[in-house]
C-alpha cells in the first residue's frame, strides 16, 4: 500500500490529495479497510514520506530526497539502485544498505550530489517489496545451529537456520533455505531448509543448484503433471475434419542430434511459376494449453525451457513438450502453418496462416541435412529438397544483411560430459549451413506473421520481439574502445548504423582481437525483448518481428498463436495493459533462462580447468583494469584473471583512456587483443573463478 500510495501522489504531484479521495480511487470501501489506509498514511507522515496538508491534504515530502527503485547487489557487498526515469544508477555503501537484499524494490533517501563522474550516493530506508524469499546454497552445521552459505554471491549474508528448521538437511548439502526474518544488518536473516537438492560435490547437484540459486523452476507440481497426463495422445477424427490437412505434403524437420522437443517442421516445393512454397509448421501448443488452466499458469511463471549444460528443463511437462505436441516422425500432428510463397529473390509474394494437420516423413540431425547440402545421399527423397532449400535460405541471409541486419557470429561453447555428468572436453560449437537454414526460415516466419497484424493503420495489440537501436553513449564508448585497435567508426547523428556496424566486424574478422571486439560491440547493443509497442528489431534489420515458431519452450509464442487465432475469428481488440504486463514477465524470465544457462556452462569450464592446474595455454586478453588484466584461454573460451600481484617483471601503471597496462620501466603493453601464454593457477569451483598467471 505504501508503494501504491507513492506512486499516486507521484502521478498527482504538486497538487496535494484529500485522503478520502486516495482511498476512494483505490477502491477502498469498507470500514477495516480504511483504517489500515489510514495507519498506513499516518507512518509515512511520519517517517517525512508524505506530508499533510491544510484540509487533510497529502502530498509527497521531498521527490528530490526520496525515491525508490530496485536494488541491484555486486558480490563485493556494494549495491546499485535503479531507478526508472534516472540515467544513472544510485551507489548504496554495504553499511547503508539496511535489511535490503538483491532485486528488493527500496526506498532511498538521497546524498548530495556527487563532483566529478562519481555515482550520486543513497542509502536504503526501507524494504518495499521482498524480492528473494529463499535461497540456494551449502549447508554448514554448527552444533545447534546452522548456516547456509548461499551460491548466489549477489545474496552477500549467509542464513542463520536454529536446529527446529534442519528439516533433515546434512553438513555439506547443497539446500533451498527460506528468508523467514532480516531484522538489522548487524545481524544475519533467519530461514529454515525447505528443500535438500543433495550432495554437493555431486556434478548434476551443482548444476541443479546453479539453475535453482537464479530462480529457475525445476519440477512440476502434481497437479500440473496430472492435468498434462489427461491429455490424449490420439487426435480426434472432428478436430482433424476442422483443419486444413497437410499429411500429403513431404513434412521433414532438421534439429540437433539430442532434441525431443520437435516445435518445427518443413515442407519444401517449386511452383510451376518459378516460385518456390515453404510451409514452416509450427507444433499447435495452443490447442492443448488453454488460458487459465492450470498448465497454462505453470508455464507463464517459467515463460521458457532453461537449456543448462547437462539438461533440459521444460517450459511444459514432458508430456506436452516430448510427445502430444512435437513433432515427432511418421506421426499425425495438429500445428500452426505459415505456407509462404517466394520468389527467387526472396520476396514473400503470398502467404496463409492456418491451423493444420501434418504428418512429419523425417527427422534429421543437423549432420544428416549437411550431408545432403555437401553433396551426400543425392538419391534420398529428401536430398534435393534441402538443397534448394538451402540455396533459397542463402538468398535470404544475403538480403538480410543488405537490408540492415547484423552479423554477430561469436562462438559457442559445447561443453563434453561423461556418464557420470563430469567435464571430459570443450569444444566450439560450429554453426553450418544446414543450421542457417533452418534459422533463416524461422525468421521469415516470425516476420511475416508480425507483419500480418502490424502493417495495418489500425493494428491491433500484438506480442513483438523488439530490439531498440543502440544507446548512443554506449555506442561512443565503443568507439573510443575500437579505435585503441586501430580501428575507427564513423557515426551518424551520434549512432552506428548497422552497415557500419557490419563493416567494422568484417574488418576485425580472423584478427587476435575479433572476439573481443565482437563482445564489446554486442554489450554495447540494447537487449531484445518482449512488448506491445513495436519499434522494430534492429539487430535483424526488420521493421516487424515477433516469435511464433516455439510455442513448446516460449511463453510468448503461445501467446502469439493465441492471438493470431483470436483476430483471424473476427474477435475485437486484446487488452493492451495486460498484453505489456505479460510481456515484461516474459521478458524477464528469458534472462533468468539466459543467466542460469551461461552459468552452468562457466561452471563446467571450470571444473574442467580444476583438471589443467600448473598446465599452459595460450590466451587473449579480454580486458584490462587497475588491478589486473583478464584473458581468455582459445581453445577453451574460459577467461581468468592474471592479478596485477602476479605481473612481477615490472611496475605496471594503468592507462584507462587506451584501456592498457603499461610497464614503466620495459614499456610493455598489455591490452585487449594482446596475445599471452598463460598457466592455471587456481580454480574457484563455487565462484565458478579461474585464476591465472602468465606463463
Amino acid at each position: 500500500m505504501r508503494h501504491d500510495i507513492i506512486q499516486y501522489l507521484k502521478k498527482h504531484d504538486p497538487d496535494p490529495v484529500r485522503a478520502k479521495k486516495i482511498a476512494s480511487d483505490f477502491g477502498i470501501e469498507d470500514r477495516k479497510a480504511y483504517q489500515q489506509f489510514q495507519s498506513v498514511l499516518a507512518e509515512m507522515e511520519s517517517k517525512n514520506v508524505v506530508g499533510k496538508a491544510s484540509g487533510g491534504k497529502y502530498t509527497l515530502r521531498s521527490t528530490k530526497s526520496i525515491t525508490e527503485g530496485t536494488l541491484h547487489v555486486n558480490a563485493k557487498g556494494f549495491g546499485f539502485v535503479d531507478v526508472e526515469g534516472m540515467d544513472d544508477d544510485l551507489f548504496v555503501r554495504e553499511v547503508h544498505m539496511g535489511t535490503a537484499l538483491d532485486g528488493d524494490i527500496v526506498r532511498v533517501v538521497l546524498g548530495a550530489p556527487a563532483r566529478g563522474d562519481r555515482r550520486r550516493e543513497a542509502k536504503v530506508e526501507e524494504v518495499i517489496q521482498r524480492n528473494r524469499s529463499k535461497v540456494v546454497g551449502t549447508f554448514t552445521h554448527k552444533g545447534d545451529y546452522a548456516f547456509v552459505v548461499p551460491d548466489d554471491q549477489r545474496v552477500t549474508q549467509d542464513i542463520y537456520v536454529p536446529s527446529s528448521g534442519f528439516n533433515g538437511a546434512r553438513d555439506g548439502q547443497k539446500v533451498v533455505a527460506s528468508i523467514d526474518k532480516f531484522e538489522s544488518r548487524q545481524a544475519s536473516p533467519e530461514g529454515r531448509i525447505l528443500q535438500i537438492i543433495g550432495d554437493s560435490e555431486d556434478p548434476e547437484v551443482r548444476v541443479l543448484s546453479v539453475a535453482l540459486s537464479l530462480d529457475v523452476r525445476a519440477d512440476f507440481p502434481d497437479e500440473v503433471e496430472a492435468e498434462a497426463s489427461k491429455i490424449p495422445d490420439e487426435i480426434p477424427e472432428r478436430v482433424i475434419s476442422e483443419r486444413l490437412d497437410l499429411r500429403d505434403k513431404f513434412v521433414f524437420t532438421i534439429d540437433p542430434e539430442d532434441a525431443k522437443d520437435f516445435d518445427d517442421a518443413l515442407h519444401f516445393e517449386e511452383k510451376d511459376n518459378g516460385h518456390y512454397e515453404v510451409g514452416v509448421h509450427i507444433a499447435d501448443v495452443s490447442h492443448y494449453v488453454r488460458p487459465g488452466t492450470t498448465l497454462d499458469k505453470e508455464g507463464y511463471q517459467r515463460g521458457t525451457s532453461v537449456y543448462l549444460v547437462d539438461r533440459t528443463i521444460p517450459m511444459l511437462p514432458e508430456k506436452l513438450s516430448n510427445v502430444v505436441c512435437s513433432l515427432r516422425p511418421r506421426e499425425d500432428k495438429l500445428a500452426y502453418s505459415c505456407i509462404m510463397e517466394i520468389n527467387s529473390h526472396g520476396e514473400v509474394v503470398d502467404y496463409e496462416i492456418a491451423e493444420t494437420v501434418i504428418h512429419s516423413d523425417h527427422r534429421f540431425t543437423y549432420e544428416e541435412a549437411q550431408q545432403f547440402i555437401d553433396g551426400g545421399y543425392p538419391s534420398h527423397p529428401a536430398a534435393s529438397r534441402v538443397v534448394k532449400a538451402n540455396r533459397l535460405a542463402k538468398t535470404l541471409t544475403k538480403k538480410r544483411m543488405r537490408t540492415g541486419s547484423v552479423d554477430f557470429d561469436l562462438p559457442e561453447v559445447r561443453v563434453v560430459l561423461d556418464d557420470q555428468g563430469h567435464p571430459v572436453d570443450i569444444v566450439k560449437k560450429e554453426r553450418k549451413p544446414a543450421n542457417r537454414l533452418i534459422e533463416e526460415f524461422m525468421l521469415l516466419a516470425n516476420k511475416t506473421v508480425a507483419r500480418h497484424i502490424g502493417d495495418h493503420k489500425n493494428a491491433k495489440p500484438f506480442v513483438y520481439r523488439i530490439h531498440e537501436k543502440p544507446d548512443s553513449e554506449r555506442i561512443q564508448q565503443l568507439v573510443e574502445y575500437v579505435r585503441a585497435f586501430g580501428y575507427d567508426v564513423d557515426l551518424q547523428n551520434g549512432n552506428i548504423e548497422s552497415s557500419v556496424l557490419n563493416r567494422l566486424l568484417s574488418k576485425v574478422k580472423g584478427s587476435p582481437e575479433s572476439t573481443v571486439i565482437e563482445s564489446a560491440a554486442l554489450r554495447s547493443m540494447a537487449k531484445a525483448r518482449y512488448a506491445t509497442q513495436n519499434v522494430g528489431h534492429y539487430g535483424l534489420g526488420f521493421s516487424f518481428y515477433s516469435h511464433f515458431t516455439s510455442p513448446i519452450r516460449r511463453y510468448p509464442d503461445l501467446m502469439v498463436h493465441r492471438l493470431l487465432k483470436k483476430y483471424g475469428e473476427g474477435a475485437k481488440k486484446s487488452n493492451i495493459d495486460a498484453l505489456e504486463s505479460k510481456c515484461e514477465h516474459c521478458s524477464k524470465r528469458e534472462r533468468v533462462a539466459v543467466e542460469a544457462e551461461r552459468e552452468s556452462v562457466k561452471l563446467k569450464q571450470v571444473e574442467y580447468v580444476r583438471q589443467h592446474l600448473g598446465e599452459s595455454f595460450d590466451g587473449v586478453v579480454t580486458g584490462v583494469t587497475n588491478f589486473g588484466i583478464f584473458v581468455e584461454i582459445t581453445d577453451l573460451l574460459v577467461e581468468g584473471l592474471v592479478h596485477i600481484s602476479d605481473l612481477d617483471d615490472d611496475y605496471y601503471e594503468y592507462d584507462e583512456d587506451n584501456y592498457s597496462l603499461i610497464g614503466s620501466n620495459t614499456g610493455k603493453t598489455y591490452k585487449p587483443g594482446t596475445s599471452v601464454r598463460v598457466m592455471v593457477a587456481g580454480a574457484n569451483v563455487e565462484k565458478r573463478q579461474v585464476d591465472l598467471m602468465l606463463a
